[in-house]
């Protein structure tokens, strides 16, 4: 089954962030609210109780969704600098359609059409949000020989991969294997990074490593080895860090998963979790990650 469930950004500005993802990438409302003062508790994240939120659907319907909470800038905050959920990745049907749509967007293009050497399936760009979120608006072409790759129903599709900065690759695949009952798909790749050598100042040419993680043939999880100037995200205290700030995932082993919770499973309603239990666990950089019962 395919186990990536959403992604939750921070917003300094709600009404502004839903009017750009309903315009630029055709996504809905679906729910709105306030967070409530246990669901801010699961997350180890008190002062977020109360802050108004969103989640919203992509127009094909896929119940992969995104989570937008608004709560003040963190002063500084520089994406792509620091561990932890670093950027979103979602399917497009075209990526030259997309970037003509970004073109004229508050999503600055930071990436431009690419193809990679050696992964002909997928055509990626990049573009940042007024929030400093990452975004990736992926074409799929072909499924990889070992995966399946989703293909976009709509213009600009669902969320497919969620992108995690690491201190320690090695350590956090290990770690999610244990804690997340997932597995290591492609182990410590080395490609050509131009938005970590640009947000670092490396040589353009400079080589970095990337894994990716897997549950079956479903491929949902990239792994970024970050250079030894990234640092821990900075945040006010007791709210969530700005940026992705959750990475919710289905898992069909609940009960196999040994936490520890942040606070006990939960069963919560909504379109994200269905009535169903859900806990969080902080992974060895300190990213949040939702895990909903499938």
């Amino acid at each position: 089954m395919k186990l990536l469930r959403a992604a939750t950004l921070t917003v300094s500005d709600l009404e502004r962030s839903i009017a750009n993802y309903a315009k630029y990438f055709d996504y809905s409302v679906v729910k709105r609210g306030d967070v409530p003062a246990d669901l801010a508790a699961s997350w180890q994240a008190p002062a977020s109780a109360g802050l108004p939120y969103a989640v919203m659907q992509p127009s094909s319907g896929a119940e992969v969704y995104l989570r937008l909470i608004q709560q003040p800038p963190v002063a500084g905050y520089q994406a792509l600098r620091s561990y932890g959920w670093n950027a979103i990745e979602i399917c497009v049907q075209d990526v030259l359609t997309a970037n003509a749509r970004m073109e004229n967007s508050p999503f600055e293009i930071i990436g431009p059409p690419r193809e990679i050497e050696g992964l002909d399936a997928i055509y990626p760009m990049q573009v940042k949000g007024p929030d400093e979120e990452i975004v990736y608006l992926t074409q799929i072409r072909d499924d990889l020989p070992a995966f399946d790759l989703p293909r976009a129903a709509s213009t600009i599709d669902k969320l497919f991969i969620l992108v995690l900065g690491c201190s320690d690759m090695k350590a956090s695949l290990d770690w999610m294997v244990r804690h997340c009952g997932l597995a290591v798909g492609r182990e410590e790749m080395e490609i050509v990074y131009t938005m970590i050598a640009k947000a670092y100042d490396l040589p353009m040419e400079q080589l970095h490593k990337i894994s990716t993680m897997i549950h079956g043939r479903d491929v949902f999880l990239e792994l970024d080895q970050y250079p030894p100037a990234a640092i821990p995200r900075p945040h006010h205290e007791g709210m969530l860090v700005p940026g992705c700030a959750i990475g919710t995932l289905w898992h069909p082993e609940f009960d196999s998963l040994p936490g520890p919770w942040i606070t006990p499973p939960t069963r919560r309603d909504g379109p994200i979790y269905q009535g169903k239990r859900a806990a969080t666990i902080k992974d060895l950089d300190g990213a949040l990650i939702e895990i909903v019962e499938a």
